[in-house]
C-alpha cells in the first residue's frame, strides 16, 4: 500500500510527540531526585551543636540519665572529649551484635580521651538483666522511650536502633550512623577528633 507525503507526516508525528513527553516527564523525574538527594545530603550532614542545644530546643548537656546499676550518668560531665553515644535496645538484634565491638573500641580508646556512652530505649529490668549477662565497660544509661526524641534531635529522623552519633570535643556532630557499627566506621572516626 502506497502512502502520501500528507500520511507520513500524520502517522510520524504522535512518536515524537510521544518522545518529548517522555523526556519531558523523565526530566521533571530526574530534577526531582536530585531535589531530594541534595535535601537529604544537606540534612544529614554533621552540624555543630550549638550551645549544647538539640533541634527541638532540648539541652544535649543537661540530660541525666539512671544508670542500671545505680547513679546518675550526667552527660554534662562527658564535655570536652570526643563523646559516640549509641541508641540500643536489648530485643534489637544489631544492637546487642555491635556492642562488643563498641566495648573494645572504649577500651582500647579511653587513654586517648574517647568516651563512650550507651542509651538504652528499654525497660529498666531489660537491661539490667541484659548487662548481667554481657557486662560493658562503657556507662549505660537508662533513657527509655524518651531517647528516642533524643536521638531525633541528633539526626535519627526514622527512629531506628542502633544509631550512634559521634561528638567531636566542642560538641559538634562530627558523624552518625544509622545501623550496626563495623570496624571500619570505628577507624575512620578514632580520626575525626
Amino acid at each position: 500500500m502506497n502512502q502520501t507525503g500528507s500520511e507520513i507526516s500524520e502517522a510520524a508525528s504522535p512518536l515524537p510527540a510521544r518522545r518529548r513527553r517522555t523526556a519531558l516527564l523523565a526530566g521533571a523525574g530526574a530534577l526531582a531526585a536530585l531535589g531530594g538527594a541534595s535535601l537529604a545530603w544537606w540534612k544529614f550532614q554533621p552540624h555543630e551543636v550549638a550551645s549544647g542545644t538539640l533541634g527541638d530546643g532540648g539541652a544535649l548537656w543537661a540530660q541525666t540519665f539512671a544508670k542500671p546499676d545505680g547513679g546518675e550518668l550526667v552527660m554534662q560531665s562527658l564535655r570536652g572529649k570526643p563523646l559516640l553515644i549509641n541508641f540500643w535496645a536489648t530485643w534489637c538484634p544489631p544492637c546487642v551484635e555491635e556492642l562488643p565491638l563498641l566495648d573494645r573500641f572504649y577500651r582500647e580508646n579511653v587513654a586517648n580521651g574517647w568516651q563512650v556512652i550507651g542509651l538504652a530505649i528499654d525497660q529498666p529490668s531489660a537491661v539490667r538483666s541484659f548487662l548481667q549477662k554481657m557486662p560493658l565497660g562503657f556507662p549505660v544509661g537508662l533513657a527509655g522511650l524518651g531517647g528516642t526524641e533524643l536521638a531525633k534531635s541528633l539526626g535519627n529522623l526514622a527512629g531506628g536502633l542502633p544509631f550512634t552519633v559521634v561528638l567531636g570535643s566542642r560538641g559538634s556532630v562530627l558523624h552518625r550512623k544509622m545501623g550496626k557499627v563495623s570496624v571500619t566506621d570505628l577507624a575512620l572516626w578514632r580520626t575525626l577528633t
